[in-house]
Formats: C-alpha cells, sequence, structure tokens
C-alpha cells in the first residue's frame, strides 16, 4: 500500500513556474514507477509525465515538453514536477500516481493516487 499527498499548487500567472510535490508513504515506494496526470474542468484526466522506478528514465506529454520536468528521490520517497512557461491551459488539478500495470499514459492503469493539488494560471 502507497498513500500520496500532493502539494505545490497555487495561481501563478502565465509564463510562471510552480514545483508540485509528491510525498509517498509505503515501503515499496522506490519499486513503483511514478506519474503525474492532470484534469482540468470538464475533461477526462490526462498524462502528464511519468519517471521509472530503476532507470529513473522519463516521458512527457507533447503539450508540457520543454517546459515541465519530472524527478524523484527515492531516499526521502518524493518526486515533483517542476513547471516553467506556465500557459493558461495548464489550469488543472495535478495528480500524483504509482504503481503502473500498464501503458504509462493510461490512466486506468495506475494503482495509487493523491488527492489532487489544484493549479491555476492566470492570463
Amino acid at each position: 500500500q502507497v498513500l500520496l499527498s500532493e502539494s505545490g499548487g497555487g495561481l501563478v500567472q502565465s509564463g510562471g513556474s510552480l514545483r508540485l510535490s509528491c510525498a509517498a508513504s509505503g515501503r515499496r515506494f522506490s519499486d513503483y514507477s511514478v506519474a503525474w496526470f492532470r484534469q482540468a474542468p470538464g475533461k477526462a484526466r490526462e498524462f502528464v509525465a511519468t519517471i521509472n522506478w530503476n532507470d529513473f528514465g522519463t516521458k512527457y506529454a507533447e503539450s508540457v515538453k520543454g517546459r515541465f520536468t519530472i524527478a524523484r528521490n527515492n531516499a526521502e520517497n518524493t518526486a515533483s514536477l517542476q513547471m516553467s512557461s506556465l500557459k493558461p491551459e495548464d489550469t488543472a488539478v495535478y495528480y500524483c500516481a504509482a504503481y503502473s500495470t500498464g501503458r504509462y499514459d493510461s490512466v486506468n492503469v495506475w494503482r495509487y493516487w493523491g488527492q489532487g493539488t489544484q493549479v491555476t494560471v492566470s492570463s
């Protein structure tokens, strides 16, 4: 069992930056891949970024590539999402997820989820 808790969301102007954190409890966090998803009002939850548990390889959605950076610290049981050059269309609730059982960009394959943190980008 892994419990995830996100923090770091808030209101930022377009072009600004935010750093989201995901704190995990549970002894096997280092064995799991981690991902960030987001969900805007009235839209489906969508993949943002993921980082592997073993080689720390990363993948990003095209919409955030070059602007967002995912990282993890297994010693501290944390993951992060550094977001730069934010745009109004990045406004969403951001969720941390862990333990994928399939294709990384599918919502349905992630077993553990945090409660989400709101990110609002004003124009």
